[in-house]
């Protein structure tokens, strides 16, 4: 598919720095990156937004860190969270709060108390606070891409 036109972020004047700041801000309340980055795929995905991975995520360029070129070998498993044991019990709750969040079938109910109070368990309100503007931040970019028709975006 050919895109729309450039990003409206690179489009329109002043918009794009805004937004890189609140990443940074969501960045630094104690959310670890790599539960960020499930939750930012785990939304994209339900947003239709595609990203390309490296070929084998399992063999990096450097052995001694096997996350150098930035892909958690488990992304590929997040569509199937509930299903996987290598989630741990925070990164599930955070999976959870931003499919509710995200999928919004209920917006009474988006983020029942039953999930919040799930999430509350491993984060503090402020790392929660941070969550949930992540969560909504990755729709708003899911959605700007999707509309104008980005082309699948390579991960990091």
């Amino acid at each position: 598919m050919t895109p729309r036109m450039d990003n409206p972020s690179l489009v329109v004047p002043g918009a794009l720095q805004p937004l890189l700041d609140l990443t940074e801000v969501i960045g630094k309340v104690g959310v670890e990156q790599t539960t960020l980055d499930l939750v930012r795929l785990r939304v994209s995905e339900i947003n239709g937004r595609a990203y390309t991975f490296p070929e084998d995520p399992e063999d990096p360029e450097d052995p001694e860190d096997p996350e150098a070129d930035g892909a958690d070998p488990r992304l590929p498993r997040v569509a199937d969270w509930r299903g996987e044991s290598c989630f741990d019990d925070a990164e599930r709750a955070a999976l959870e709060m931003a499919e509710a969040v995200t999928l919004m079938t209920d917006p009474q109910d988006m983020a029942s108390d039953e999930i919040w109070e799930k999430s509350s368990q491993y984060y503090t309100d402020e790392q929660l606070g941070a969550l949930v503007m992540h969560i909504g931040l990755v729709n708003f970019w899911n959605r700007v891409n999707v509309a104008t028709r980005q082309d699948a975006a390579a991960w990091r």
